[in-house]
């Protein structure tokens, strides 16, 4: 059975953030419904239960409306340029409708009241739920004024006191004008979210591809010279053996030999990232998790180890920072090495956990075969909420702990 909120924790920062605004709208229109309830009572039986219809189809227009803005916020859909003219005359019609029980229908303060509730809450919503769907801060201001005069507006043909119109007027105009920042910097939030987090891939793309990069460096400068030479001296062979010149057998030679002093030379490169150094892998590791946008701390010390302990381990940082940069969405990342005299312990721990794992993948099973090989073990699971931990240990014999 998973755990309560498991699927919060599953999503990404991002998601959350966009999950978060999304339902914090909607839940401004569940308000909408719940604070003007009480006006069907008030306003009377046929016309209160009017009324509240069209609040509730003016909130569930504010609801589509949002996730159509949202989608297209985030480039999913087209601009829903048709919900939002339906959700202006949704706002208009309803406001209107509350004017017209205010004036004509049953008499009394509380009537008023609740009319005029209606009002300005249907009208200050809609103005902020449009300027979700906007792009142009020109057409926000334009939408927050355009409200707020035709609040100010619709009431002089009704026979609204110009006072209490104009007061209407700059209620809307102060109301949506928040509720539309409100949006504008929701979605300008939720735009920087991704874009960071866009960001933070692409610096772990690249780190990758400088180290391939690098790869292919080394191997360039040690295979290109060796083999222009070798094709060089095997033409010259070729030339020499047309003639019976006996000179071939000396350049085919020499040719065996650069071809075996280059298989020598591609070993020692691959051997240098088989057999990394624990050292140079704690530093590498740190360099490309915060490249990445990634906290990392790297403590204790791990000179003096033998050579084949600090390969196995520095394949274990290797993998875990792979699995920290692919998995999850960690912000922190500790690295800590221990040595004792009976054995050294390489614990790695982040963060932005999504989920529980399972058994572990390919990776995590190459490893534990390299430890094997010097009789260590390796443990890897979530400890925490949200925090997965690498734990290795190696045994050592005092003898081998190189001073």
């Amino acid at each position: 059975m998973r755990k309560a909120g498991g699927w919060w924790r599953r999503k990404s920062t991002p998601a959350k953030v966009e999950t978060y605004t999304r339902w914090s709208f909607h839940s401004f229109a569940v308000i909408e419904v719940l604070a003007l309830a009480p006006t069907a009572g008030t306003v009377g039986s046929r016309m209160g239960v009017w009324l509240m219809l069209m609040v509730c189809v003016h909130a569930v227009v504010c609801g589509l409306t949002v996730s159509r803005a949202l989608d297209w916020v985030r480039g999913r859909r087209e601009q829903p340029v048709r919900l939002l003219w339906t959700l202006g005359a949704v706002s208009a019609a309803t406001a209107v409708t509350s004017l017209v029980i205010s004036g004509h229908g049953p008499g009394g303060d509380d009537v008023d009241s609740a009319a005029g509730g209606v009002f300005g809450v249907v009208l200050t919503y809609g103005a902020g739920v449009i300027a979700l769907g906007v792009r142009s801060r020109r057409r926000v201001f334009a939408t927050v004024g355009g409200f707020a005069a035709g609040a100010a507006l619709v009431g002089f043909p009704l026979g609204v006191p110009a006072l209490a119109a104009l007061v209407s007027g700059v209620a809307v105009l102060f109301g949506g004008g928040f509720v539309a920042f409100a949006a504008a910097f929701s979605v300008w939030l939720l735009k920087a979210v991704y874009e960071l987090d866009e960001a933070r891939e692409s610096r772990a793309r690249l780190a990758v591809a400088e180290e391939r990069l690098r790869f292919g460096r080394d191997l360039h400068d040690v295979m290109g010279r060796n083999l222009a030479v070798i094709a060089l001296k095997s033409e010259l062979a070729v030339q020499l053996a047309r003639r019976g010149r006996p000179e071939a057998e000396e350049q085919m030679v020499e040719v065996q030999r650069i071809a075996q002093e280059s298989q020598r030379e591609v070993r020692d490169v691959v051997r240098g990232y088989r057999e990394a150094d624990l050292g140079v892998e704690l530093t590498g590791a740190q360099g490309v998790l915060e490249a990445a946008g990634i906290r990392c701390e790297v403590s204790g010390e791990a000179a003096g180890l033998p050579v084949d302990v600090q390969s196995a381990l520095g394949w274990v940082v290797r993998e875990a920072t792979t699995n920290v940069l692919r998995h999850g969405d960690a912000g922190r990342c500790a690295v800590d090495v221990r040595v004792t005299r009976e054995c050294v312990v390489l614990k790695v721990e982040n963060d932005g956990v999504a989920a529980p794992s399972g058994p572990g993948g390919s990776g995590l099973a190459g490893l534990r075969e390299r430890l094997a090989a010097v009789d260590g073990t390796l443990e890897a699971g979530p400890v925490g909420d949200g925090v997965f931990r690498v734990v290795a240990s190696v045994p050592l014999r005092v003898s081998e702990v190189m001073a």
